[in-house]
């Protein structure tokens, strides 16, 4: 725990939606388990094991001193999770949630659950990814694949989209990403279909073609999307629904599995796909193996004719 609360001593609280402590990028040793994310106005501590009893008593101790530094006298609300191989447990551990808890990131607002399971409704590891839609969306048509709360739409069409297509099996996760939209003020210019995408290539196509595809599936979810067979499947299809020069953000998060794996299977699979640079992921999530983390490709599509 000595790390975290060495690191908690001088660190600052984000003015927006982000994580404050990555202890799985290895760099703080002996808080490889843990992790502190604001999600105003209550912080969600994670750790990838249960902590004994004295140790949750430190970690309860550093983020009140932590709080009473930055909390610029606001009161402290806490979140505790740990995840095992038996599960995942969450207690509100001091304060009390929002009924309706809205967070911001980059002046955009999300809908976020704590206490329900392990995703919260925002990735914040994918940050940058979000900036990149948002900047390069201008004036696109936009196919967000695996769309989750179409986080990606939103940026999409607050960057001025005119357009975007969402696709996802989860259909309680497109109604928050409904409730996303409407919290921007996002009226229209977006569509919300709830389906398998592997089904769904006659309606992707004729809604297409698409200036900007992004795809970013669970690494390993069954039932749904296994990257190691899955990946290749989704790449076959991909080049046909893309306009030509147009962009594509293919995104991993399996620390197993580093760019070489998404990059070969590009070139065997695609190969009108160009790749073009990887998004840097936010610097708090700096990893001692950068092929551990997240990984956000971009590419572009260019035909040989084209080439030639």
């Amino acid at each position: 725990m000595q790390a975290f609360i060495d690191f908690l001593a001088t660190a600052d609280l984000p003015e927006d939606c982000r994580r404050i402590f990555h202890g799985r990028g290895g760099r703080y040793p002996g808080a490889e388990h843990l992790c502190l994310d604001w999600y105003a106005p209550a912080l969600l501590l994670t750790s990838f094991s249960e902590l004994s009893a004295d140790d949750l008593a430190m970690a309860k101790a550093a983020l009140e001193a932590f709080w009473q530094r930055v909390g610029q006298g606001a009161p402290l609300t806490w979140v505790y999770q740990y995840r095992s191989g038996s599960g995942t447990r969450t207690e509100c551990l001091c304060g009390e949630l929002p009924d309706s808890h809205v967070i911001e990131e980059q002046g955009l607002k999300f809908r976020v659950h704590l206490m329900r399971g392990q995703n919260h409704g925002l990735f914040l590891d994918m940050r940058e990814g979000r900036r990149f839609v948002h900047q390069h969306a201008k004036g696109k048509k936009v196919l967000n694949l695996f769309s989750y709360t179409c986080a990606f739409s939103v940026a999409a069409l607050a960057g001025g989209a005119t357009e975007v297509v969402n696709i996802d099996m989860a259909k309680g996760a497109l109604s928050i990403g409904k409730q996303n939209h409407e919290l921007n003020g996002l009226v229209g210019g977006a569509r919300f279909l709830g389906h398998d995408i592997f089904s769904s290539w006659g309606k992707l196509t004729r809604y297409g073609p698409y200036d900007l595809v992004i795809a970013d599936p669970p690494s390993n979810q069954k039932g749904s999307f296994i990257a190691t067979k899955d990946y290749v499947r989704l790449l076959r299809r991909l080049p046909e629904l893309v306009k030509e020069g147009g962009d594509l953000l293919l995104c991993l998060n399996a620390p197993e599995l580093g760019s070489d794996f998404l990059m070969s299977q590009v070139a065997e699979t695609a190969p009108s796909l160009a790749f073009v640079s990887r998004i840097a992921n936010p610097a708090v999530y700096a990893d001692v193996d950068e092929e551990k983390s997240l990984k956000v490709l971009h590419y572009q599509k260019h035909t040989p004719a084209e080439d030639a």
